[in-house]
């Protein structure tokens, strides 16, 4: 059984949107996951941060739901998430970093 996906789009003390994430990301509930990026990513003027540091799995299917805004968004990513991430090329498109990385 997967772990149920929650979703919250907040504004950091800087002003900065981030998407904030917990659970799985698969096929079942990458609609949600979708939706909350075009509403966070908005006319895409301003970097929205995606926060995966407590995202446990994901598929293909949120792969493809990040393609779209990777020139509007940056990630951060749970550690067990990084090689699927960078394989997939979408480090190529975006700044990807690990959650266990300082923002140095």
């Amino acid at each position: 059984m997967s772990t149920p996906l929650n979703i919250r789009i907040e504004r950091a003390a800087d002003g900065q949107l981030a998407l904030l994430a917990t659970g799985e990301i698969d096929a079942s509930n990458v609609g949600d996951f979708a939706e909350a990026l075009n509403a966070g990513a908005g006319d895409g003027t301003d970097v929205l941060t995606v926060d995966l540091s407590a995202v446990d799995y994901l598929d293909s299917a949120a792969i493809n739901a990040l393609v779209p805004h990777a020139e509007s968004v940056q990630i951060i990513a749970n550690p067990v998430l990084m090689r699927v991430l960078l394989v997939s090329g979408l480090g190529e498109l975006t700044k990807i970093r690990s959650a266990t990385e300082s923002d140095d």
